[in-house]
């Protein structure tokens, strides 16, 4: 299997490296970090989507649409139709019909906004993420981190339960319909209710994308985590489990330190692991 990996999407916070821990000036550089995987039988194999051509065409529309207010300044979100996921498949020489699968960590808006522009794929994800998308919702952030605009003209979704078989110390890796056994889904709940990682294995090893199970990349592969002040408060104010975040995030941690030679572990919203995933550069 070949292995793209894509930005699509960007975000520029005030405050800089308090929030991506190297910009120079007042505004952060945060990614949507996704993958395009090249299989022989199956098709491309999107994992998340980032922002989508219709969050770009619609930038200004109310808050109760595709993007809030409220987080379309606080992240300070830059959308560009060029970032878009249908854009670089595009540019690679694909078209949306090329993409059979879409295996998604969770429904946030800065996760699944794509997910309209690839009509003919099969979405895959946890069914607590979408019992928790599609339910009723009380809260300020809860209201506000799904938006269905984004993916109420989905029609091919498959729903896993928690069951499944041991990854690395995980207890329940997923294999997923239609899909290769190279191709995992392991639950990380915590972030939301029905958060998920990614496993992908190709001839170089295990990937693993953590989503948004952490956001900084000092958080891992090291015996003491550091996170930088904007994003420990940001994971804070979108954890639903606290208890639960921070153990699956310790999970994912021992999982970068004790398996290093076997599984690259990256998250979703560092630009310095996409950089490096990007040169081929060990993480």
């Amino acid at each position: 299997m070949r292995i793209h990996h894509l930005n699509c999407g960007t975000d520029c916070p005030v405050g800089g490296p308090l929030f991506d821990g190297r910009s120079k000036g007042p505004l952060g550089h945060l990614v949507c970090h996704c993958l395009l995987i090249e299989t022989d039988a199956h098709g491309l194999v999107l994992v998340d989507t980032g922002y989508g051509l219709k969050d770009v065409d619609h930038p200004h529309q109310p808050p109760e649409h595709r993007i809030p207010k409220f987080f379309r300044a606080l992240n300070g979100i830059v959308l560009r139709e060029q970032d878009t996921a249908i854009r670089q498949i595009e540019a690679l020489g694909f078209k949306a019909g090329d993409v059979r699968h879409i295996v998604l960590s969770h429904l946030d808006f800065d996760h699944a906004g794509g997910l309209e522009d690839f009509p003919q794929a099969t979405v895959h994800l946890m069914e607590e993420e979408w019992s928790a998308a599609t339910g009723p919702r009380t809260g300020f952030i809860p209201r506000r981190r799904y938006r269905p605009r984004q993916f109420n003209e989905v029609r091919n979704w498959r729903r896993y339960s928690g069951q499944g078989e041991p990854w690395f110390g995980f207890e329940t890796a997923r294999d997923l319909d239609g899909l290769p056994p190279e191709i995992l889904l392991v639950p990380l709940p915590g972030h939301t209710w029905g958060h998920a990682g990614v496993a992908v294995r190709n001839e170089a090893g295990w990937l693993f994308y953590a989503g948004d199970a952490y956001f900084y990349r000092e958080e891992v592969r090291n015996a003491k985590r550091r996170c930088t002040p904007g994003l420990r408060f940001y994971q804070t104010m979108m954890e639903t489990d606290r208890a639960l975040r921070i153990q699956n995030l310790e999970r994912v941690r021992h999982l970068s330190v004790e398996h290093r030679s076997d599984v690259r572990v990256f998250c979703a919203h560092d630009v310095v692991e996409l950089e490096r995933c990007q040169a081929g550069q060990p993480l």
